[in-house]
């Protein structure tokens, strides 16, 4: 079932049951597949057709387990690096990037179908402009709105029915990002990752950075997600009131590890896939509006079916 609505009934859907989504996309084609990823850029796989069907394999399998619980999914495109500073890396010119966004949704439009009569949501994927781990500069959220509108607008002509934007680390470029999409009258849900003490790399709460989001944005995201961060790094942090009723979404790392002690592995860590699914358990009893599960660095479909039988045991 194709889902193309506003925010009001994009929120409605995932209102009406849990949505399953994806896990380390990026880290099951280097570490599990041995595919050179230049860039960490996912994205670059579909150029060609042997990459599009590898990805179409990937998505398939977890559309499997959503299926198998009777759960949504949400299609999240592999486009977390496809903006202009890691094209231009990547020798891509502005239209190879937007033909590559724009076919990155056709390719999960095309799943649809398998899906049945599962609901799904088909998500453009947007990452920071930089490293979300140790960015080089901090943007303005007026910087932020003007350097990701080119990617926000690739998608909303392409139809998707909301985007995501991931691994985020300070509210500024979260807030940039949320009116470029509000200027597109297109929904957005905004993922913050944390550090080892459930600090955002500037040292502010998760809780202070989406009070200053949504002070900005007059509560602009569709609901706010944590990728990229262990649930052991930020689960002491889930105390207040409001503000965790706007975490709806985790996708969390298979390993305890720090954002510096992952960039430098050469090897994959990925964790206890049971464990990892008895964190997202508790979590569900700390947010009290939890609807998006998936998983981020060192998961893959392992840790997303014990996050389901954890989570939805029937």
């Amino acid at each position: 079932m194709m889902i193309s609505n506003p925010s009001n009934d994009v929120l409605a859907t995932i209102n009406r049951q849990p949505f399953l989504t994806d896990s380390g996309l990026e880290t099951t084609l280097v570490f599990e597949d041995g595919i050179d990823l230049p860039c960490f850029a996912a994205f670059t796989l579909l150029q060609t057709e042997a990459g599009r069907e590898r990805l179409q394999r990937y998505y398939r399998t977890h559309l499997q387990l959503a299926a198998a619980k009777g759960l949504g999914f949400i299609l999240e495109t592999p486009t977390w690096r496809a903006n202009s500073d890691w094209a231009q890396r990547l020798n891509l010119t502005s239209g190879d990037l937007q033909r590559l966004n724009q076919l990155a949704v056709s390719e999960m439009r095309r799943l649809q179908p398998e899906a049945d009569q599962m609901a799904t949501l088909i998500s453009g994927c947007i990452g920071p402009r930089g490293d979300g781990y140790n960015p080089q500069f901090l943007m303005s959220a007026e910087a932020a709105q003007a350097y990701h509108q080119q990617q926000i607008g690739w998608f909303a002509d392409a139809g998707v029915d909301m985007v995501s934007a991931m691994t985020l680390c300070y509210p500024e470029e979260a807030i940039g990002i949320t009116r470029a999409a509000q200027s597109h009258c297109i929904p957005v849900v905004i993922s913050f990752t944390v550090e080892t003490d459930g600090k955002l790399v500037n040292g502010q709460s998760l809780g202070d950075a989406i009070a200053e989001v949504d002070d900005a944005t007059d509560q602009g995201p569709l609901y706010y997600m944590v990728n990229c961060a262990h649930p052991s790094h930020f689960e002491n942090e889930l105390q207040g009131t409001t503000w965790l009723s706007r975490i709806r979404g985790i996708r969390a790392n298979a390993s305890c590890k720090s954002h510096a002690e992952l960039d430098e592995s050469v090897e994959l860590d990925s964790g206890d896939p049971q464990a990892l699914g008895q964190s997202y358990r508790q979590l569900q009893s700390a947010l009290p509006r939890l609807a998006v599960y998936g998983g981020c660095c060192g998961t893959d479909h392992r840790h997303i079916a014990a996050i389901t039988q954890a989570c939805f045991a029937s």
